[in-house]
């Protein structure tokens, strides 16, 4: 997979800093589960002077079932918001059983997906924010033998917390995303002491 460092139009910066491009390198060394279709996307540009990218399916029997983004920021200058130089913005999406989305824990739990998966990566972050959306859709007249659909969003930033004096590793933060989806699509999670093959980055179809 092609490593994409995207700066700001007009911003005076030649190149990413080293400390940015070796974040961009272990982000794209993260293993995923096969499941997981990954693969470079452009990255929003104005929100820092450094940004990149990863988009992801997830298909189990040739069907999407979830779909996500993650995006990792930086900004040398530092950020009071952030408590770091660093942070990344995550979006999932995933169908689920539309009687899960009158839970009213759902919400909670979704967030907990995201925590839960960040602390058993040891991810260790900081600053965490987002929101989580249920959204349920009942048909009726001469659609209402149609069976109903449900989803849940999770859109989440958060600063991911490395050495005081290092390079700064976040294939752990990339590793617990996808899990995140996964977990969000009811996937069974990988026993212990089992090691998922990992996804096959920038391509569809069968391993050649």
């Amino acid at each position: 997979m092609v490593v994409r460092q995207e700066t700001h139009p007009g911003s005076g910066v030649s190149a990413p800093p080293e400390d940015f491009r070796v974040a961009v390198e272990s982000m794209h060394a993260a293993k995923l589960r096969p499941e997981v279709f990954c693969e470079s996307m452009p990255a929003p540009q104005r929100i820092a002077p450094h940004a990149s990218a990863l988009s992801a399916d997830v298909t189990v029997d040739d069907a999407d079932i979830g779909t996500g983004r993650l995006i990792l920021l930086h900004d040398p200058a530092g950020n009071d918001a952030w408590a770091g130089t660093f942070r990344f913005v995550a979006y999932a999406r995933a169908e689920i059983d539309p009687e899960l989305a009158a839970d009213p824990l759902l919400s909670a739990v979704g967030w907990s997906w995201l925590t839960e998966a960040l602390e058993a990566h040891g991810a260790e972050f900081a600053a965490p924010s987002g929101t989580v959306t249920c959204v349920s859709t009942e048909n009726f007249g001469s659609m209402a033998d149609e069976e109903g659909t449900a989803q849940i969003e999770l859109r989440a930033s958060w600063t991911p917390v490395g050495p005081d004096n290092g390079d700064l590793d976040v294939s752990a933060h990339v590793e617990a995303w996808g899990e995140l989806l996964c977990t969000a699509v009811g996937l069974e999670p990988v026993p212990e002491g089992v090691t998922a093959m990992p996804s096959r980055r920038g391509q569809r179809g069968p391993a050649q």
